[in-house]
């Protein structure tokens, strides 16, 4: 590192950092053991790591250009272990993809792992995949061919297996201070009066019994995992120190997952309190001491006004990146209703927000879908919420006429119709049933998605239009968990026809690349255009535009089983894929779209 590196960037956030600590826990040996232990970290950072921070402090940008595309993936399941994944890497850049989002690889017990989010041990890569070592040398792979990694970290709480875990089950109160470990019965009695529950089903209840020692501790999703106590500053500077030991690993992003659920306190839910976000920006400026090109991504499952926060502000910035979860979940309500108005409603709440907060976009990832959707607006239009949820459950399993969709619910609770849904993006557009209309649609739903401000994102398979996966109800371990349906192995033999236009999975894959190739080439994409929905004459096509640097784009998506004339903006346009020419009006087939550019009479791109 070069003399004075570290003193510079720790300078330029030293008081505001101290601040916020001192406020929150008010003990300056911990603050200064803080800072010597980052200054450990930086000083350790390999040289192309570092050189790697030195280039993004010049170019802080470069999350937001637009041609990114990131795919999420479990180790496992695509490729057996971390060396196979690199093995795999020639398969990613044909797919376009430059950004890897590692699902969970951190050492977990299997048979209570939630699909790796109970952490056993943060220093230590699961047995099956690899090791750190392995990590290391996917990760410098990665660099050299240009694409950057993602990981989850794990930071509301630790496997029950971890070995504070353990140690506090001994008896140990240090340990238990990093928990929420409570002798008397009614501190968590008064605790679940206001805190709502998570998984009510198969998780119910927000604290587990231990009859070995004594004691209930806070478990806010599985009793498995044990919420940390980040009031304990030892939790916060461990915790920190173990997020940079993993940026060390050379992640370019790190997912803080269930970010709103890590500051507890009594009498209130639990949820998104101000030092969440206290922590969240000293993370943040800890990141921009020791590592600076590692930036955010904010796991915040809400609705925009509540996860919009999480961005922090442009003087004092928190998350980087944040997943556009509404915009997902109200895609999949479009879907199902062939009506785009709500969707039309959230696409202009996300472009009113200043261009500076970057949405990671997806249709699918490894978790369940949730409807949590815009129900006073629902309301409006005649639409009540728990009989819309069950329309919506009984159209993606199949149930409505004419949905020719197949997926499983997953927490189904008959009393209250709050279920959420699974299946794989291929599935719950139907390619089981009639796998012609399930290309045209999977396809237009992939070409919204890119046609939005921020950073596509895929899930694996979906290249290929992989199909729900039912073998998880063979395995004991799984078979409760009905996400595994969409968490099936990479069916390699279906990747393998990916150049095959007589095949679903070549032309959804040739699409796919046709689309991503064509976002990455026009300025009209990137994060700082003006984005707006146009009216296009019906509630069952959603129209979009796009303006950068003189250049105008038009995006129409149809969500209607019949064709549509739209009307067109005044001017002339010629197709992005094709290079028709067209103005006054397009022809638009059903569930199909069109990526149109405004061209002046004669011109042709």
């Amino acid at each position: 590192m070069k003399q004075g590196t570290f003193e510079k960037r720790l300078a330029r956030h030293l008081d505001e950092l101290r601040w916020l600590y001192m406020e929150l826990y008010d003990n300056g040996s911990m603050f200064a053991e803080l800072c010597e232990t980052m200054r450990w970290y930086a000083e350790n950072r390999r040289p192309v790591l570092r050189r790697r921070d030195d280039a993004r402090e010049q170019d802080p940008g470069w999350y937001k250009r637009r041609n990114l595309l990131g795919m999420m993936l479990y180790i496992d399941n695509f490729a057996g272990t971390l060396n196979g994944v690199r093995d795999k890497l020639d398969y990613l850049e044909e797919a376009g993809v430059n950004c890897l989002h590692l699902m969970p690889f951190l050492d977990t017990v299997p048979e209570r792992s939630d699909g790796g989010y109970a952490v056993a041990d943060f220093r230590k890569v699961r047995p099956d995949l690899g090791t750190m070592e392995d990590l290391q040398v996917l990760t410098d792979a990665c660099h050299r061919r240009g694409m950057n990694v993602c990981m989850d970290f794990v930071m509301n709480h630790t496997s029950s297996d971890h070995e504070w875990a353990r140690r506090a089950r001994a008896g140990e109160g240090e340990y238990q201070s990093r928990y929420f470990f409570f002798a008397d019965p009614a501190i968590p009695a008064a605790y679940e009066k206001t805190v709502p529950q998570v998984f009510p089903t198969t998780a119910p209840g927000n604290f587990t019994w231990l009859p070995d020692c004594g004691h209930w501790v806070m478990t806010t999703f599985y009793p498995y995992q044990w919420d940390l106590n980040y009031r304990n500053p030892r939790v916060f500077n461990e915790m920190m120190y173990n997020f940079l030991y993993l940026a060390n690993q050379g992640m370019d992003i790190i997912r803080i997952d269930a970010v709103p659920y890590i500051w507890k306190e009594l009498g209130t839910n639990c949820r998104n309190l101000p030092k969440v976000h206290t922590i969240v920006r000293m993370m943040r400026m800890i990141g921009e001491i020791v590592c600076p090109s590692v930036i955010l991504l904010g796991e915040v499952v809400m609705e925009p006004e509540r996860v919009v926060p999480y961005f922090g502000t442009v003087d004092k910035p928190e998350c980087h990146l944040l997943y556009n979860v509404t915009t997902m979940a109200t895609t999949w309500h479009t879907v199902a209703t062939g009506d785009a108005r709500l969707l039309r409603l959230q696409l202009d709440t996300v472009a009113a927000l200043p261009k500076e907060y970057v949405f990671l976009n997806y249709l699918r990832c490894h978790d369940d879908i949730g409807w949590g959707l815009d129900y006073p607006t629902l309301h409006r239009w005649g639409m009540e919420e728990v009989p819309h949820k069950k329309y919506l459950n009984a159209y993606f399993l199949g149930q409505v006429p004419g949905s020719p969709s197949r997926g499983e619910l997953y927490n189904d609770d008959p009393t209250t119709g709050d279920a959420r849904f699974c299946g794989t993006t291929a599935s719950m557009c139907g390619m089981e049933i009639d796998p012609r209309r399930a290309v045209t649609q999977d396809v237009t739903l992939h070409a919204m998605m890119l046609f939005l401000s921020g950073i596509p994102m895929l899930y694996s398979g979906d290249e290929v239009a992989q199909l729900n996966d039912p073998s998880y109800k063979n395995d004991p371990a799984r078979a409760v968990d009905s996400r595994y349906l969409h968490r099936g192995r990479l069916p390699w033999d279906r990747a393998a026809d990916r150049h095959d236009a007589a095949t679903p999975a070549g032309q959804v894959f040739t699409g796919l690349r046709q689309l991503e190739t064509t976002r990455a080439g026009h300025p009209a994409f990137d994060a700082s255009a003006d984005v707006w929905t146009l009216d296009t004459g019906t509630d069952a096509v959603l129209g979009v535009g796009r303006w950068r640097d003189g250049e105008g784009l038009v995006g129409l998506f149809s969500f209607a089983n019949a064709a549509h004339t739209v009307p067109l903006p005044e001017g002339c346009f010629e197709n992005l894929l094709t290079g028709a020419v067209m103005e006054g009006a397009a022809q638009l087939p059903p569930f199909g779209f069109l990526w149109l550019k405004e061209v002046a009479d004669g011109e042709t791109l």
